[in-house]
């Protein structure tokens, strides 16, 4: 699956199929994101710039925004931004891939970037070169947390809803070639300060 795959699937998929509280009721599943959202506040500083990479309808983002922070919301399926700007027109909202990201920011840096449902579905190629571009776009400092998981029987995802998993060993590498380093938290995603790359 290439990066160019998992987006058009994306894009085409209905709604229901996006996210299982979607089934349950719209009230699960907003609600969803709003614990997802309490739980970056306790990593995020108060009032930081974030950007929220593959945001889709805008179930993390709005209630981010809603608890003060400056969001940036990106994502390459304008089908799903249009419904996030139609409830929250006041979030700013950027149709980009990973290539788009630097387009829009120019020489501004973000203090804060996450990716909660996008690395998961991508290859080992693709997820380093993404991580890449959200690393660039974070200050020296800065925190990312992204959904990068590790297992122990590590694989690659083979279709568009599957599950990337990478060997501890081959992580810690590409976070010390990309510039992350790993911050102990109680999140159920990886979360990581930006520092210079090969340190």
């Amino acid at each position: 699956m290439t990066a160019a795959d998992v987006i058009t699937a994306w894009d085409r998929a209905d709604p229901d199929a996006i996210h299982p509280l979607r089934r349950v009721s719209e009230d699960a599943y907003w609600e969803s994101g709003k614990a997802q959202a309490d739980l970056l506040a306790t990593v995020i500083p108060d009032g930081a710039k974030v950007l929220d990479f593959g945001c889709g309808d805008g179930r993390v983002a709005v209630p981010m925004a809603g608890l003060g922070y400056d969001v940036t919301a990106v994502d390459s399926s304008q089908r799903m931004l249009n419904r996030l700007t139609a409830r929250a027109p006041d979030v700013t909202a950027v149709q980009a891939d990973a290539e788009g990201i630097a387009g829009h920011l120019g020489r501004r840096r973000m203090d804060a970037v996450y990716a909660l449902a996008v690395l998961i579905h991508h290859s080992y190629e693709d997820c380093l070169h993404i991580i890449g571009k959200l690393r660039a776009a974070t200050k020296l400092g800065g925190i990312l947390v992204l959904d990068w998981p590790v297992s122990e029987t590590p694989e690659e995802a083979d279709s568009w809803i599957g599950v990337t998993t990478w060997s501890e060993e081959r992580q810690a590498d590409a976070c010390q070639r990309i510039g992350l380093e790993p911050v102990d938290s109680d999140l159920p995603w990886g979360v990581y300060r930006a520092v210079k790359a090969g340190s």
